[in-house]
């Protein structure tokens, strides 16, 4: 379970390490082709989910990684459930339903990882 975590929480760590730090770093016409979702959001709210992944991606690795507060890893999977409940809630308001799947693969990968974190 341990091998399977540090995979699952491996991947998701440099996901949204990309995409966070993205959508910290470039700008509203850089992101608007990749990301047209931000066209409608207004930029200090896609700094606040870029900073949002950056932490989260961290939370998922380092705890455990260090032994201090595991508890954190379940909380950043859990919180990226969260995010991408409503990011693929985004998607479905603007008709955009083709495009949740890579929401609905990260939900997945986000519960098995934080359901893989309670048994640190």
């Amino acid at each position: 379970m341990t091998v399977a975590y540090w995979i699952i929480a491996g991947l998701l760590g440099v996901f949204y390490l990309y995409a966070g730090g993205k959508k910290i770093t470039q700008s509203h016409e850089r992101l608007a082709p990749i990301m047209g979702w931000v066209d409608t959001v207004p930029m200090p709210a896609v700094r606040a989910v870029g900073v949002v992944e950056v932490l989260g991606a961290a939370g998922l690795i380092l705890p455990p990684a260090t032994g201090i507060a595991r508890v954190l890893a379940i909380l950043a999977a859990v919180g990226f459930v969260v995010l991408q409940m409503l990011a693929a809630g985004l998607h479905l308001s603007r008709g955009e339903a083709r495009d949740t799947g890579l929401n609905l693969v990260l939900i997945l990968l986000a519960s098995v990882a934080a359901w893989l974190a309670t048994a640190f």
